[in-house]
């Protein structure tokens, strides 16, 4: 079959921006869609929707929250009860739910995309919730995250992140939420583990789930209090310990309020733009890694060189990466360029192996 006629037709960045930030719910699905996309023709197109997203209210608006936690915590039912909380003050909420990927001979998809997990009763044109395979990544965070997160930050006041219950190897979420909550579940082992490593230093918020279990509840919750207090940490933030059930509806509203607190001592701070501007710093540094590895970034100057650039271009850092890939691409091909030879070999010379 003719292969024109079976390509789908891609948006137009500019104007399919201009939707964006007009909150249409197709626009943003549709631009989720498109940074989703691996195919080649795809990435221009990511860059520029991106760049025409972009500006100063990417570093002071609306708030980017991560949740985390073991398996069986409860993650999403809390969730759900955030999000009730949130849509009842008025808040205008979207949700990147990254789930364990199947295997890649079943098509590598999120098993959980219908986010069953995460239960409304109705139709809600405040609420967008998008599932996301983790694609195996070891951190917990699909790269793809960080571009889509920025994306619905331009169109929601609360943007979550839930991510893969992978324990120790669940640390990506530190380097993109402005605030990030870590959640256990009473008498849990992983819990253990957790206050065991060092992962411990990146919670902002630390919440127990299922609270009506009592006295395993409020031990657990002892346990992480002690832990969280022994960490050489912001002195000026008390990183709370909440008790919380979803199941019952109970301290919601407190655990909410938390994350509302902690993104005002961000800002009356003036950290919430640095954290922001590290956090992209961090991820573009880290694509380029995963996909040309130290000796592509020595190519473009080095760490320290690529964060310098970086740091001068904030505002768009995602074309400034494309420029980064486009750079080290061209300076690959220049060193993988084969040579003419200085003189003809012998027909007759074998080569030594």
């Amino acid at each position: 079959p003719d292969r024109s006629m079976t390509q789908v037709k891609l948006p137009d960045p500019e104007q399919l921006a201009l939707r964006i930030l007009r909150g249409e719910r197709a626009a943003v699905a549709s631009g989720l869609n498109l940074l989703d996309n691996k195919l080649a023709e795809t990435r221009s197109r990511s860059a520029r929707l991106l760049a025409s997203l972009s500006g100063e209210h990417w570093l002071d608006a609306g708030h980017l929250i991560g949740i985390t936690g073991p398996p069986g915590a409860g993650k999403s039912s809390l969730v759900s009860a955030l999000i009730r909380a949130w849509r009842s003050s008025g808040r205008s909420v979207a949700v990147l739910a990254v789930d364990p990927s199947s295997r890649p001979e079943l098509g590598g998809g999120a098993l959980l995309g219908d986010r069953i997990r995460i239960k409304n009763s109705s139709h809600d044109e405040g609420l967008f919730i998008r599932s996301l395979a983790n694609r195996n990544q070891l951190g917990g965070v699909a790269t793809e995250v960080w571009p889509m997160s920025w994306l619905l930050l331009t169109c929601f006041d609360i943007v979550v992140i839930e991510t893969v219950g992978v324990g120790q190897t669940e640390i990506d979420i530190a380097e993109i939420g402005d605030t990030v909550c870590y959640v256990a579940q009473p008498a849990s082992g992983d819990t253990i583990q957790y206050l065991k490593s060092g992962i411990i230093e990146i919670p902002d918020i630390f919440a127990v789930n299922k609270s009506d279990l009592g006295a395993a509840a409020r031990k657990t919750a002892a346990e992480i209090a002690r832990s969280a207090s022994r960490q050489d940490r912001r002195a000026d933030w008390d990183y709370p310990v909440c008790l919380v059930s979803a199941a019952m509806s109970t301290g919601i509203e407190q655990f909410r309020d938390h994350f509302d607190r902690h993104r005002s001592f961000l800002t009356n701070a003036g950290l919430l733009g640095k954290l922001r501007a590290r956090h992209q710093s961090a991820w573009v540094v880290r694509l380029l890694k995963e996909e040309f590895g130290t000796f592509g970034l020595e190519l473009a100057g080095g760490r320290t060189a690529v964060a310098e650039r970086l740091s001068k271009g904030v505002l768009n850092q995602f074309e400034e990466y494309e420029r980064l890939r486009k750079q080290i691409l061209s300076r690959f091909m220049s060193v993988s360029r084969p040579s003419s030879p200085t003189k003809k070999e012998h027909p007759d010379e074998q080569a030594i192996v």
